[in-house]
């Protein structure tokens, strides 16, 4: 029999309530309080997230992001500034100890990137894994990951691109030449790619969620069953987001 995993589907929410939400299920799952998770979610209004270590002030220009109502936040995990707008992001908490996840990080983070080529695959997209983060598409990059290991939990995140705009993200990203700022914009868009640019069409987030759900399941092999975050998991955002992902000083710290 199939063990059962959980999936959160938590669609519209702001940049500091997500990474709180991703904090409180791992605090849950260390704690034994919930089975494994993959939650896919998006971000409203859309948002720059930045890397654990990064400086906010010199990464995001945070006039341009008023302006044009773009959230931020600082994230749990490393890596770099990442504009979220036309995606969808998943999230995977399982204990490290399971039998599923390698104890190699660059293993486990190929493991996870596989349910999300299998997903891709779902929607007639052949990918390709580049370690350590990257998924790509002839030659494109579709998808970027982080992950994160606290309370000998795993936590990883990453986006499936269902539309890009690159001019817009470099709009809200600070470029340390203005100079070469035109050819950074170029050699991204020749870099970058998304659902949308592969397959000549839109497709809709409950589609990509959709076909996410069968690739993890598949690489997985688990049943995946649509719930709720518990009532423990919503205080705990709220105390996170409140105290951490929502508060100045935990995303002007650097």
């Amino acid at each position: 029999m199939k063990e059962k995993w959980r999936l959160l589907k938590t669609e519209n929410n702001t940049a500091s309530t997500n990474m709180a939400i991703d904090r409180a299920v791992i605090v849950a799952n260390s704690k034994g309080m919930v089975s494994p998770t993959v939650r896919f979610y998006n971000w409203e209004p859309p948002a720059i997230s930045i890397g654990y270590f990064q400086s906010l002030e010199d990464e995001v220009d945070l006039d341009v992001c008023r302006q044009l109502g773009v959230d931020y936040v600082r994230r749990m995990t490393g890596g770099g500034a990442v504009f979220h707008d036309k995606e969808l992001t998943y999230s995977i908490v399982v204990p490290e100890s399971h039998s599923q996840i390698p104890k190699n990080i660059i293993e486990s983070y190929g493991r996870i990137c596989r349910a999300v080529m299998k997903g891709l695959k779902q929607l007639g997209i052949e990918s390709k894994y580049v370690p350590i983060n990257d998924i790509i598409t002839d030659g494109k990059k579709i998808s970027g990951n982080a992950q994160t290991r606290k309370t000998k939990t795993v936590l990883q995140h990453g986006t499936i691109l269902m539309d890009v705009d690159v001019d817009k993200m470099f709009s809200l990203l600070k470029v340390p030449n203005e100079k070469i700022k035109d050819k950074l914009i170029a050699d991204v868009k020749q870099r970058v790619t998304s659902i949308k640019h592969v397959l000549g069409e839109e497709i809709c987030f409950k589609d990509v969620a959709e076909a996410m759900k069968t690739g993890f399941e598949e690489e997985f092999n688990v049943e995946l069953i649509e719930d709720i975050l518990t009532e423990e998991e919503i205080e705990l955002s709220r105390k996170f987001e409140k105290e951490c992902f929502g508060a100045k000083d935990w995303n002007h710290k650097r």
